[in-house]
């Protein structure tokens, strides 16, 4: 073998040697496992955490004094409105649209009463005061206490045993009467939920009570108008 050919063959041998040190380097750079990537691998969401709220119920606010106090009062407010519209229902020379709009207060407010009631025993509250009058004729009505005297647009045992006495139109028109102003007591009463309250099943409540017996008041007022 010449000189020249042995030099030629060590210098094929090191480009070679050189090729493969170069080649093994590259593959463990690219192969080399990372956190991230191994993560990229999993099954998606697995390790995702949950984004916040997503299984949370709507919020609904927290009660506060002022849902309580609006809650406690409503009740026996709302108990004395279908009371005058049973006494007045239990005439029978009263006109027909009277007694669809007593029938009509009842059905709005039975159900108010139910839920609310369900509010404070699931609050752990007790109930407001009741107003006593159930039982009207003779000298058996209870008198009602001065808590509930003071609550707004709420009618006094005298007020309640005049609307009892009362026959035919003077009837209806004291019913009229008295609700209107009892309507506008419940709805001082809502506004000021409205305003302070932050339980918001209750301030949405007190929202439909507005609009409802405002417009309620509008229709008595156009039936004492044509009488």
């Amino acid at each position: 073998m010449t000189r020249t050919t042995l030099l030629v063959s060590a210098a094929v041998a090191a480009s070679a040697l050189t090729l493969t040190a170069c080649t093994g380097g590259g593959d463990d750079t690219a192969t080399a496992p990372t956190g991230p990537v191994a993560d990229a691998s999993a099954e998606p969401g697995t390790n995702a955490p949950p984004e916040p709220g997503a299984d949370a119920p709507a919020d609904e606010g927290e009660r506060s004094a002022a849902d309580v106090m609006f809650v406690r009062m409503m009740i026996p407010h709302h108990e004395q409105a279908i009371e005058m519209s049973d006494i007045i229902l239990a005439k029978s020379d009263i006109p027909a649209d009277i007694t669809a709009l007593a029938e009509k207060i009842k059905a709005e407010q039975a159900p108010e009463i139910d839920q609310m009631t369900t509010w404070l025993d699931q609050w752990g509250q007790p109930p407001g005061p009741r107003d006593g009058h159930r039982g009207h004729g003779g000298g058996g009505m209870p008198v009602m206490g001065n808590d509930m005297s003071m609550m707004d647009g709420m009618l006094s045992a005298d007020e309640l045993q005049q609307l009892f006495d009362a026959e035919g139109t003077d009837a209806a028109r004291l019913y009229l009467e008295q609700m209107i102003a009892h309507h506008e007591g419940a709805i001082d009463m809502a506004q000021g939920e409205v305003s302070d309250g932050t339980y918001q099943p209750t301030v949405a409540l007190a929202r439909s009570i507005i609009d409802t017996q405002q417009q309620e008041i509008a229709r008595m007022r156009e039936m004492l108008a044509a009488m």
